[in-house]
């Protein structure tokens, strides 16, 4: 079993939130007068998951710095390709060493 005081760790399911779910709550938040905590806690969801969705919103609408919704899916876009070039690079390396060393014997 358990020692005394240890709890199992069991993982929670994440949860997902429609974009018109998200837009609805934010929107919430800018015109109920509402804390973040207040409108989270009506919604039965974490006061930091909507304090992110603000933020984005903020960000989007150029009320506060940051990479923007469109801006960090373009990063991610790039980061894999990133790492797909890196990959291929890493392949013919090794495709040319191995070329050269059965050439030369």
């Amino acid at each position: 079993m358990f020692a005394v005081g240890e709890r199992p760790t069991v993982k929670r399911a994440r949860r997902r939130f429609t974009d018109e779910f998200k837009r609805d709550a934010v929107e919430l938040v800018r015109t109920s007068g509402k804390s973040i905590a207040e409108v989270a806690r009506e919604l039965g969801i974490y006061d930091s998951t909507l304090g992110n969705w603000v933020k984005a919103d903020r960000i989007d609408r150029g009320e506060q710095e940051g990479l923007t919704t469109e801006e960090r899916a373009r990063l991610r876009e790039l980061e894999r390709e990133n790492a797909r070039l890196r990959m291929e690079r890493e392949l013919l390396k090794r495709a040319v060493a191995f070329w050269v060393k059965e050439s030369t014997e």
